[in-house]
């Protein structure tokens, strides 16, 4: 196994150890819930003791947002990278519903930690959206933004708006996922939110 390169984190680096208590944590959170999960069963999980995990966050509501904030930033610096080259607005979009869906279809565990446990009280819920959720939407928005200049997407329509609900449409497959008692794959379901969306806001 690679060994794992430190992180920011709530603004600071956390080495091997801190990554160990995140993915211990994130196993927890989708096993247990959050409310109902101590700090002692996350050192268990990672095998370490409880005074360790203090050592890198303050607090069980600090290892959540670690969760979130490491993994948006993750996915935010990966989609730069990827949408890098891509001009055209609609293969821009079908590559963010692509890189969205098969990041938490990879990790049943981290996309249960977000549809659940991260909305779980509306105190969790703010800051959600208060972080780095607000920068992964701007990069939908401008997207739709520039669709609209190059005339392929419809202008009467206010970027930011239809920004939330093309997030909202791949949010919804990850819930229906992970609720369904049947299993599959859930990066092809990118193909049929494209489908919608884009035949929606495509300019006539």
């Amino acid at each position: 196994m690679p060994k794992a390169q430190a992180v920011k984190t709530n603004g600071k680096k956390i080495g091997e150890k801190g990554e160990l208590i995140l993915r211990a944590a994130t196993l927890v959170f989708a096993r247990n819930g959050y409310f109902a999960s101590k700090v002692a069963d996350i050192a268990r999980e990672a095998g370490v003791a409880d005074g360790t995990v203090y050592l890198y966050f303050k607090s069980k509501d600090d290892i959540l947002h670690s969760i979130f904030d490491r993994a948006m930033s993750e996915f935010i610096r990966e989609g730069i990278r990827e949408l890098e080259g891509i001009t055209d607005p609609r293969s821009r979009l079908t590559r963010i519903a692509e890189l969205h869906l098969s990041k938490l279809g990879a990790d049943r565990e981290l996309a249960v930690v977000f549809q659940v446990e991260l909305r779980g009280s509306t105190k969790h819920m703010r800051e959600f959206s208060a972080a780095g959720f607000g920068e992964y939407l701007e990069i939908i928005r401008a997207t739709v933004e520039d669709g609209q200049a190059q005339q392929v997407f419809r202008k009467d329509i206010k970027p930011i708006v239809a920004a939330k609900i093309f997030y909202g449409a791949l949010d919804e497959m990850v819930t229906n996922w992970i609720l369904s008692p049947r299993s599959y794959h859930l990066a092809p379901m990118a193909t049929e939110v494209m489908k919608v969306y884009l035949g929606g806001i495509a300019a006539p």
